[in-house]
């Protein structure tokens, strides 16, 4: 009998020596698995800042879609007319020309093959500089069309007055160098808003995405992965009230490897922001949020990455640090990245040049 009284007394001791030292180990290990995710986050920011993929998203337009729609149709009628892969497929190459006209993207591409996909060829040092693509200079003869284009995917719905839908999918070669692969929806319509979603493949597996929509719930993501694996995303949800003009939050995250930091709407307002490790809740840890510059925030994308908030983490030891301190100058790459992935890219307005002068030329 004592014997089984004392085998129980060591058990139940060894069970609660267990549970302390686990809980002890969740609680300890935020700022570790903080630190180690910012740095798989540092080592990936610094692979992408190096590559070809991350120059031609580093190449911005100020081309638009609502540039193309406001031309489409001269009166109002609710058929939304499309340009589609099959109308613009082919190979089209970039020929030097001072022939005088309008701008008119055929006084500088030719067709010159059959291709399923839309392949466009052109020299890169007029992707580097877009202000210079349809203007002639003498030089351009002696440049060699080594930037290329492959559409597999191009889809185009619009009305004047309606809105539009868009989708393309493709990838860019540079002097036989694989860049990456660049996808890109968007869409407007009274009725929905806008909404707008895009994202490039990098050759070693990294992928960087962004999400966005407006209308009364606006939602804004923003991620980078590598394979399966999330090194960084950030999400921000807001809705605006019948009667309202401004959004309000309504749920925000932030998580860095298997780091999340979760902010909710609650019964009275927003609820405290919470912090978890693999899933499990960190409780002698402090997070606080702030809004840079609230006066001006219009409520819809109040994020790390817009340049509009910064969190400010307690650890469980009393010491603390920004988010922004922890990424270093990779904030400065991330915000980079995305802020060239929220608009359309160059290789974007080129194929969207051409595919309007073919659309054009047929109507």
């Amino acid at each position: 009998m004592k014997t089984k009284s004392f085998y129980f007394v060591v058990l139940l001791i060894s069970t609660l020596s267990w549970s302390c030292s686990n809980n002890d180990l969740n609680q300890s290990t935020l700022k570790s698995s903080l630190y180690k995710s910012v740095q798989e986050l540092t080592t990936a920011t610094n692979v992408i800042s190096t590559t070809i993929g991350y120059q031609v998203l580093s190449t911005a337009s100020t081309d638009n879609k609502v540039s193309l729609i406001k031309s489409s149709v001269l009166s109002f009628d609710s058929t939304y007319n499309s340009i589609l892969l099959a109308d613009i497929a082919g190979i089209y190459d970039y020929k030097a020309t001072c022939k005088r006209g309008s701008m008119s993207a055929f006084r500088f591409f030719t067709k010159t093959g059959e291709s399923t996909d839309m392949i466009v060829r052109l020299p890169e040092e007029k992707v580097k500089d877009p202000r210079v693509l349809l203007h002639f200079i003498p030089a351009d003869t002696l440049l060699t069309n080594n930037y290329v284009i492959d559409l597999s995917k191009y889809e185009y719905h619009f009305n004047r007055y309606l809105g539009w839908d868009y989708q393309m999918a493709s990838t860019i070669n540079i002097k036989n160098v694989d860049a990456g692969a660049l996808a890109i929806q968007s869409s407007n319509s009274k009725t929905n808003g806008y909404k707008y979603a895009s994202e490039f493949v990098f050759t070693d597996g990294y992928k960087a995405s962004c999400t966005y929509a407006s209308g009364d719930t606006a939602i804004a993501i923003y991620a980078i992965s590598d394979g399966t694996k999330v090194l960084y995303s950030e999400k921000y949800t807001a809705i605006r009230g019948t009667k309202e003009s401004r959004h309000h939050e309504k749920q925000y995250s932030l998580t860095i490897g298997n780091v999340e930091i979760v902010r909710s709407m609650g019964k009275n307002g927003l609820d405290s922001a919470k912090v978890y490790v693999g899933g499990v809740l960190q409780t002698n840890s402090k997070i606080l949020i702030v809004d840079i510059d609230a006066s001006t925030a219009d409520g819809t994308d109040n994020s790390v990455i817009n340049h509009k908030r910064e969190l400010k983490i307690t650890f469980d030891d009393g010491t603390s640090a920004t988010i922004s301190e922890l990424l270093g100058t990779s904030v400065t790459t991330i915000r980079s990245l995305f802020s060239s992935l929220r608009q359309a890219s160059f290789a974007t307005s080129i194929i969207d040049l051409i595919a309007w002068d073919i659309y054009t030329n047929k109507v």
